[in-house]
């Protein structure tokens, strides 16, 4: 497919926050900007649809001034995204009703064609995870072979949970666990305001450990560089972390429970960094034999606030360690909620320039490193190789090493 001469681009964040969605709108611009500037294409008009899939069902956008492309370097300096989220699923016909974005008798995918064919959309790109842009490529094919219209579609993978088959590294990740890592910085002080505490740092990851374990290993980058005085109580193992939990790996309570108390008899404090999706499937088997209704979203997922992983494994574990006073504190929300570090915007701006080449050229995917390639290049990866629930490698030499210094068999 050859782009018209004046070409109709549309954008779209969506699903949950992650430290990207600003820049690659940046990006984006920057880019499809440059392309019109060096004779590329003749004509570009630029529209951001309103809270994801919700601005396409309910004709929600706005189009970007001409005079403002150059001053949109300045979203850099956000986190969030500059338009808005949601989280929609546009064959869950049912929810969309029920919210108000589609009338009785409407399917979500046709008000969504027939808004991208009214705004005449040429490319559309998606800034979010799998199922973002799983369902933008359900749309393209559906505008074809319902209306025999084509829409580029380009996505952007946005997750910090790093989780994105076959992507080597989603966009946002490395800035959350950097972000997580300042968190703890500080919440591992409160060590200091009681005896016998323990500390449950519960990191976002519904399926995949990554999080959890780049964040410890970003703090303890961190500790080592600082310097502690003899003499005092607040030592490098007071401040250390004594655990790292991730849903890749079996947790033995007793065993653990057993092995942190001579930790906290040593040093008066037990430091647990614990991913959100440890040990979920046996948490809700438990409260649904106790006849207790576990919510889930528009996709399907269990709603882990619901779940509370961090309170579950707080009071099993308080016990058996000692503790006076157990503290549980999440950093998902700081995390994710980060502008993007200089790390994550490399990435996205390489992800970015490919992915606007690629439109030009007509060809469809989620933008990204394609690690199932030689070489890990980055490309417009076929949508039908997208998937979400990657797990974490856990044999990488560097999780293995920091396994081995903080004494977790």
């Amino acid at each position: 497919m050859s782009m018209p001469e004046h070409v109709n681009v549309a954008m779209m964040t969506s699903g949950g926050l992650a430290p990207c969605l600003s820049s690659s709108v940046a990006y984006l611009i920057e880019f499809w900007a440059n392309a019109l500037k060096d004779g590329k294409i003749k004509g570009l008009t630029i529209r951001m649809y309103i809270d994801g899939y919700k601005g396409v069902l309910t004709g929600d956008s706005v189009v970007i001034s001409p005079d403002v492309y150059d001053d949109c370097t300045s979203l850099h300096d956000l986190g969030g995204s500059p338009i808005g989220n949601s989280r929609v699923k546009l064959t869950n016909v049912k929810d969309c009703i029920a919210r108000g974005f589609v009338k009785e008798g409407e399917t979500p995918l046709e008000v969504a064609a027939q808004r991208l064919i009214a705004d005449g959309v040429n490319v559309l790109h998606t800034v979010g995870g799998d199922d973002t842009n799983t369902q933008a490529a359900e749309l393209s094919h559906y505008i074809l072979d319902k209306h025999g219209g084509k829409v580029v579609v380009i996505g952007m993978p946005k997750t910090i949970d790093n989780d994105v088959v076959p992507i080597a590294q989603t966009f946002g990740a490395d800035t959350a666990a950097e972000q997580g890592a300042v968190f703890f910085k500080n919440v591992v002080s409160e060590s200091s305001a009681n005896p016998r505490m323990l500390i449950i740092h519960e990191v976002m990851g519904r399926d995949s450990g990554y999080l959890t374990a780049a964040t410890a290993h970003k703090y303890r980058q961190l500790i080592k560089s600082q310097k502690f005085v003899p003499g005092f109580t607040t030592t490098m193992k007071s401040r250390d972390i004594h655990a790292v939990w991730i849903p890749e790996r079996t947790i033995d309570i007793p065993s653990e429970g057993a092995r942190l108390k001579s930790i906290m008899d040593e040093t008066g404090c037990v430091n647990v960094f614990l991913s959100e999706g440890s040990c979920v499937k046996q948490i809700v088997a438990e409260m649904e034999a106790a006849g207790e209704e576990v919510p889930r979203d528009a996709f399907g997922h269990i709603s882990l606030a619901k779940v509370n992983v961090g309170a579950y494994f707080s009071k099993r574990l308080a016990s058996l360690v000692g503790a006076e006073k157990t503290l549980v504190q999440k950093s998902g929300y700081f995390a994710r909620s980060a502008a993007s570090n200089d790390f994550d915007r490399d990435l996205i701006r390489k992800c970015a320039e490919a992915g606007v080449e690629s439109a030009m050229a007509g060809v469809s995917g989620c933008m990204g490193e394609d690690e199932e390639k030689e070489g890990k290049p980055i490309r417009a990866i076929e949508f039908s190789r997208i998937k979400g629930g990657k797990a974490f490698d856990v044999s990488q030499a560097w999780f293995q090493e920091l396994l081995k210094e903080v004494g977790q068999p």
